[in-house]
């Protein structure tokens, strides 16, 4: 795995309160902005309404989802750009992921795949090493369920923010 150990703990450090202030901490499940049952910091996975949550679970479900994130990074960004990175900029791309997921073909956009069956151009330019690039894209990430919202532009400015900062 090309992230360091010492980088990745750093931009979970970093990134964890950054997703709990843009996704926002909600302990009963709900419906996001596209529908989808939601609990915690965002965590949809196997979650319906009704569902409850402690301080606790929500804490296990984004450290298990920035984990995730990490895991999807690492399989797909080559090491020699991965071991560049700093911690600054690894948590924004996590942010990111955390939020998008990895996507899949025919279903949804995401890091790594979009809906059409081909790589997201922010994975292309981090594949070639093209960071400052990479972090670009983030602005062009703030639609979901094919409307703007506002909450995606300021996360996304946030991350891009953080991104750069890293560079």
């Amino acid at each position: 795995m090309g992230i360091k150990a010492r980088v990745l703990a750093a931009a979970i450090a970093i990134v964890t309160p950054f997703v709990g202030y843009y996704e926002g901490r909600s302990l009963l499940a709900y419906l996001d902005p596209i529908g989808k049952p939601t609990i915690c910091d965002g965590w949809t996975r196997g979650v319906r309404l009704g569902d409850k949550a402690t301080d606790a679970q929500c804490d296990a479900y984004t450290r298990k989802g920035l984990e995730e994130a990490a895991e999807v990074f690492a399989r797909w960004v080559p090491d020699q750009v991965a071991d560049t990175l700093s911690a600054k900029t690894l948590a924004a791309f996590l942010s990111f992921i955390y939020n998008t997921g990895p996507g899949a073909p025919g279903v949804k956009d995401g890091f790594v795949w979009l809906k059409n069956g081909r790589h997201s151009t922010m994975l292309l330019h981090l594949q070639a090493g093209r960071v400052a690039e990479a972090c670009a894209q983030l602005s062009n990430w703030t639609s979901a369920a094919g409307r703007q919202l506002g909450g995606l532009v300021k996360r996304r400015a946030a991350e891009r923010q953080l991104c750069e900062g890293g560079l």
